[in-house]
C-alpha cells in the first residue's frame, strides 16, 4: 500500500447503536473523491489510540486496516461509517473504543464496483437494495444522490437485522424521501421494508431474505412485482446472505451484471 495514498483522519462524532454496533464520522481529506456505493480502507495504530495511552497498556505498534463501505453522500464534507463489533477482532475490538479527537488512517483510493454507474442505460423501473447489518452502510449512501432519485420510479430498501434494537438509522430512513426526493421533479417512491429474524417486531417482516423472495412476501410488502424485466438488485451483508440471496434470485431468473448488463449486483470486500 502506497504510502502517498495514506491520509490522517480525525474522528469528529461517534454513535452507539447497541453494544455490537457503533458508527462514527471523520475528516474528509480535500482531494478525496468517491462514489455513491464504493468502500474504503481504514486503518488503526492500536499503540496510538488514546484508550490504550490513558489506560496505559500495551498495544501493538502496527497498522491495520479493513474494508468499510461509506455511508455518506459523496457531497458530504466529512465521511461516516457504520460498524460491527467482532469479539476478538484486531481491528473493530480497537475501533470500537474511538474517542472524539482520535486519528485514524484512510487510504484514499476508494475501491468497489457496486456502484449504479455499472448499470447500461435505459435502466428499468425498479432498484431493489437488500441489505444486512452494516451492510446498509452504500445504500444509505447511494440514497443520498440525487441522481439516483431520477433514475428510477421505485426504490425498495430491505434492511435486516436480527434484533429491532440492531435496526440502525431509521429516523434518517424515513427522511430520506422527504430531504433529497423533494430536491427532483417525479422523483422515485421510497418503500422502506425493515426485516427482524429473530424476534417479533410490529411493522416488520420475519425471516430471511431467500425466503422472502421465494414465497414472495417482499414484493407483496414492497406492493412492486419483482420482475426480470424491471429490476436493478443490489445486495450486501454478511456473506452468508450475499451468497444465498444470490443464488436464490438467481433460481428466479435473475442474472449477475456483468459488463453492464443483468439484474444482480453484489460487494465482496470481507
Amino acid at each position: 500500500m502506497s504510502e502517498s495514498n495514506i491520509a490522517l483522519v480525525e474522528v469528529l462524532s461517534k454513535t452507539t447503536w447497541t453494544p455490537n454496533l457503533f458508527s462514527f464520522t471523520v475528516s474528509r481529506p480535500d482531494s478525496f473523491k468517491f462514489t455513491a456505493g464504493q468502500f474504503v480502507r481504514l486503518g488503526v495504530n492500536p499503540s496510538k489510540l488514546r484508550y490504550h495511552l490513558e489506560a496505559g497498556n500495551n498495544a501493538p505498534d502496527e497498522d491495520i486496516f479493513r474494508a468499510y463501505s461509506i455511508v455518506s453522500s459523496p457531497f458530504d464534507e466529512v465521511l461516516e461509517f457504520f460498524s460491527i463489533v467482532i469479539p476478538d477482532g484486531a481491528f473493530t475490538s480497537e475501533l470500537q473504543h474511538l474517542q472524539v479527537g482520535d486519528t485514524l488512517l484512510l487510504n484514499t483510493t476508494p475501491f468497489g464496483f457496486l456502484t449504479l454507474a455499472r448499470y447500461q442505460k435505459p435502466l428499468p423501473k425498479d432498484l431493489w437494495l437488500l441489505a444486512t447489518g452494516t451492510g446498509l452502510a452504500p445504500f444509505l449512501s447511494m440514497l443520498q444522490d440525487l441522481q439516483t432519485w431520477q433514475d428510477y420510479e421505485h426504490i425498495i430498501l430491505a434492511y435486516s437485522a436480527r434484533s429491532k434494537d440492531e435496526l440502525a438509522y431509521l429516523d434518517k430512513i424515513q427522511t430520506l424521501q422527504e430531504d433529497f426526493g423533494s430536491l427532483v421533479d417525479n422523483p422515485a417512491k421510497l418503500i422502506f421494508i425493515p426485516i427482524v429474524t429473530r424476534e417479533k417486531m410490529a411493522g416488520a417482516l420475519h425471516a430471511r431474505l431467500p425466503t422472502l423472495l421465494l414465497n414472495g412476501d417482499l414484493a407483496k410488502a414492497a406492493g412492486v412485482e419483482l420482475d426480470t424485466d424491471s429490476a436493478h438488485i443490489m445486495l450486501c451483508g454478511n456473506p452468508e446472505m450475499v451468497e444465498d440471496t444470490k443464488e436464490t434470485l438467481k433460481s428466479m431468473g435473475f442474472v449477475m451484471n456483468r459488463r453492464g448488463e443483468g439484474n444482480i449486483a453484489v460487494e465482496n470486500y470481507w
